[in-house]
């Protein structure tokens, strides 16, 4: 008698109701909610019940309620015959097992009743929605390629043939490989293609392999499921081929792949579609993959160090990126633009070559390319008094190229003579390397004027570490005059 009174009181109370079975099918309406049945396009209660209401209530989730056993209290739809809240509740018998449904229309055309309340939500709504566009525009702002095919300097053929091989390879969407040694520009010309592709509104997304630790790869590529492993993040995350959707995906030092993720990698390339880690769910992107390498993948592929199908796979558009001394014609241009960039960033006036300065840098080998080219230059300018570079100004201060791997000190200090050498084997080991700083550091304070900050530059050591040791040794920073104190600078 208590349930039959409750049920109405409900009856009385709300502006409709139907009772579903557990198979989704109408068995009673309510008297209110006949009135709504001409909109549902219904003539008469009888063709109405015994239907299953997915198939006369369109958007209804009275469903989801008997499937899940869960309640939607509050709750807005919208149909062809209008808005209106409503309440669901699933239907239980003694042993609490779900038998059906219960629906209730609380209010009908709710936007006029509740006018306040659905202003602030549509208000609150169209928030989120410009909230989500600004982030996502500003995720592809971050991720603007920040150089075009005109960055790539230089007009010697070697040069020129590569900006025609890179015009053309952003008009596909097939996968580029560059080619070429460190420090030639293989970053710079995957930006440049990404900017004159069609993508280029969309993300550029780089990743360097080699920066990566292994174990770590897989998640950086695909992403993480939430939960996949202990420590993951609650809501996962995405990988690098689900942020660069739509856009294009760098993979530097692709040579450093391990081979257990090469097969996925692969999988990826060809269907355009992988599982984030933890997840049995696919998610298809849209992504053309730029990759670059400066190690020789045919004959890794030749040892069984790198998968033969990966390599023909990525090998679809190979771009060489020639070495420096391939387009020594270029080298001027080259010196002219990095100075321009490094009197930028240093905010120090701008210092041109002189003719013996330039004939002096077509002379070197450059095993590190443009890479090398800009250290030499950015150690030479900073270094420097002068107001123009002069071959003095690199002989003086800077290791001759194609020498660079060599450690500091043997570029400051001359090989010992045979005297030197053999009173330093009498000394004790800590004697002998207090003896080598110390002359270290009073070579490269007369080389510097007395410079501290390009003293500390040339030794490869911090200011900090340098002024350490000058408080140890005080007769260094007085020895000659030559030492200045140049804390501001």
């Amino acid at each position: 008698m208590a349930a039959q009174s409750l049920f109405q009181v409900l009856e009385t109370s709300v502006q409709g109701m139907m009772v579903l079975d557990r198979e989704h099918r109408i068995v009673w309406i309510s008297e209110g909610y006949k009135r709504f049945l001409p909109a549902l396009g219904f003539g008469d209660e009888r063709e109405f019940v015994g239907r299953r209401v997915e198939e006369v209530v369109p958007n209804t989730l009275m469903a989801q309620v008997i499937e899940t056993g869960q309640p939607i209290l509050v709750d807005l739809l919208t149909n062809k015959a209008g808005s209106f809240l409503v309440s669901r509740l699933p239907l239980r018998n003694e042993a609490g097992e779900v038998i059906g449904a219960l629906g209730m229309v609380l209010l009908d055309h709710p936007e006029t009743t509740l006018r306040p309340l659905m202003q602030k939500f549509a208000e609150l709504q169209q928030e989120l929605i410009e909230t989500r566009r600004q982030l996502a525009a500003e995720q592809v702002k971050s991720r603007r390629p920040k150089h075009t095919i005109a960055s790539f300097i230089g007009s010697s053929p070697a040069a020129l043939e590569l900006k025609r091989q890179a015009r053309r390879a952003a008009l596909t969407d097939s996968t580029v490989l560059l080619l070429g040694e460190t420090g030639t520009g293989k970053e710079l010309l995957a930006h440049a293609i990404h900017a004159a592709s069609a993508r280029a509104a969309k993300p550029l997304v780089s990743i360097n392999i080699a920066a990566v630790p292994d174990t770590l790869l897989e998640a950086e590529f695909f992403g993480v499921a939430p939960g996949a492993y202990t420590g993951a993040e609650r809501k996962g995350r995405e990988g690098k081929f689900k942020v660069a959707d739509g856009g294009t995906l760098f993979l530097d030092e692709i040579g450093d792949m391990p081979l257990a993720l090469q097969s996925k990698l692969l999988r990826v390339l060809q269907e355009q579609e992988f599982e984030p880690l933890g997840s049995n769910q696919v998610t298809a992107v849209d992504v053309r993959v730029v990759a670059a390498t400066s190690r020789d993948l045919a004959a890794m592929v030749a040892s069984g160090e790198f998968r033969a199908d990966l390599y023909y796979r990525l090998n679809v558009l190979p771009l060489r990126v020639p070495p420096l001394r391939e387009r020594m014609a270029d080298l001027e241009a080259l010196v002219e633009t990095l100075l321009e960039d490094i009197a930028r960033r240093s905010s120090m006036p701008h210092k041109p070559l002189s003719t013996d300065a330039l004939e002096w840098l077509a002379a070197q080998s450059w095993p590190g390319n443009i890479r090398e080219l800009r250290n030499v230059l950015e150690q030479a300018s900073l270094m420097s008094e002068e107001a123009v570079l002069t071959a003095s100004s690199f002989g003086s201060r800077c290791a001759a190229a194609g020498e660079l791997a060599r450690p500091a000190l043997k570029t400051l200090m001359p090989p010992p003579t045979p005297a030197h050498a053999e009173a330093m084997l009498l000394r004790p080991l800590p004697e002998a390397i207090e003896a080598l700083e110390r002359e270290a550091i009073a070579r490269a304070l007369r080389q510097t004027a007395g410079n501290r900050l390009a003293a500390a530059r040339l030794l490869q050591i911090s200011r900090a570490s340098l002024y350490e040791r000058l408080a140890r040794w005080p007769e260094l920073g007085v020895a000659e005059g030559l030492v200045r104190n140049l804390d501001t600078v």
